[in-house]
């Protein structure tokens, strides 16, 4: 059965970047898997009085069941008119590879989708980019396009090295696609491990620095294409405390070097209207339920290891709308 995005009380994207462009910050977008992940975001977004995207990749979706996530998705709705009445989000489909899968998506509510063709050539490219955009441009859904490709895992999108956006193809593909938004490659990376140990330098206190983005690309894609949304995937800065209260409650992760807080941040007060955080949110909870496991190892109510997760993930959207994203206290201005 088809429905309507707008049923379940959700937006597309088009005012909430149209309003970070101007107000130069940047939407969060939050992938979740579960319920718990959805009341972290919902609730830390209301509190902090964030517009957000809730993002759901292919692999995610199939996990939920679709059925299932189209009332998850008006129940959130509905929360949020408890916690924050004005606040309004969109629901987006994060790397969707085929037209049937966007098809998909806006038929049963999704009101913002993504079409990743950048594994294609740039003629192939375009020609999946325009069939999503016609249909979606149809049902008032706006869509996200790719150039560039970044490296490491998420869910079923796996690239072993990334390619920067080449700038000279930003217009052509815009004019002849339609999309509303550009995801672009500037050293983002998806994943936990974002760097190899050999591409950093040592800070003054012997932490691993990454090699800085590549704000050169972007400022000249900027000039090439004016006051249109950017996005970045792969944006998460891999919290530090995170890794290390899972690697000190029995987990193993090596090596997890993220993107640098106040480079995201100089990112938002540019073109980047969009900014994906996926990784930064696993490695909460994961971290809180290693911890409660180590502390309370005859625990076995999920309530008991979820709930605490739940609120580590909560606090922590709320420090990254803050200070991250600046998208705090901006959902008056776009939906009051």
């Amino acid at each position: 059965m088809k429905v309507s995005y707008k049923d379940l009380g959700l937006v597309n994207t088009k005012e909430m970047f149209r309003q970070a462009f101007i107000g130069k910050f940047a939407i969060p977008a939050y992938n979740f898997n579960n319920m718990e992940q959805l009341q972290a975001i919902v609730s830390g977004c209301a509190e902090s009085d964030s517009p957000f995207i809730l993002q759901v990749s292919s692999g995610a979706r199939k996990y939920a069941n679709q059925t299932l996530l189209r009332y998850m998705a008006q129940g959130a709705s509905e929360l949020l008119k408890e916690l924050n009445p004005h606040l309004k989000f969109a629901l987006h489909l994060d790397h969707g590879d085929t037209l049937e899968l966007c098809k998909s998506c806006i038929d049963t509510g999704f009101s913002s989708v993504m079409i990743d063709g950048s594994h294609h050539s740039f003629k192939d490219n375009v020609e999946l980019t325009k069939k999503v955009v016609q249909y979606a441009h149809d049902h008032d859904v706006t869509v996200e396009g790719e150039l560039g490709v970044l490296a490491g895992i998420e869910d079923d999108v796996v690239a072993a090295h990334s390619t920067y956006t080449r700038p000279e193809e930003v217009e052509e593909f815009v004019k002849k696609t339609g999309v509303d938004s550009l995801a672009i490659s500037i050293g983002t990376s998806h994943g936990a491990n974002k760097f190899k140990p050999a591409q950093c330098t040592k800070g003054p206190d012997g932490t691993l620095l990454p090699p800085p983005l590549r704000f050169d690309i972007l400022e000249e894609v900027e000039k090439r294409i004016p006051g249109f949304p950017i996005v970045l995937h792969g944006a998460s800065s891999v919290v530090a405390k995170y890794v290390d209260m899972i690697n000190s409650s029995g987990g193993k992760i090596e090596n997890a070097i993220g993107i640098p807080e106040e480079q995201l941040r100089k990112a938002a007060r540019s073109a980047v209207c969009k900014i994906n955080i996926d990784s930064d949110g696993r490695l909460a909870l994961t971290a809180i339920i290693r911890k409660v496991f180590k502390d309370n190892p005859k625990e076995f109510d999920p309530r008991k290891y979820l709930g605490p997760a739940r609120d580590e993930l909560k606090a922590m959207i709320v420090a990254k709308n803050n200070n991250v994203l600046g998208s705090a206290g901006k959902g008056k201005i776009i939906f009051g």
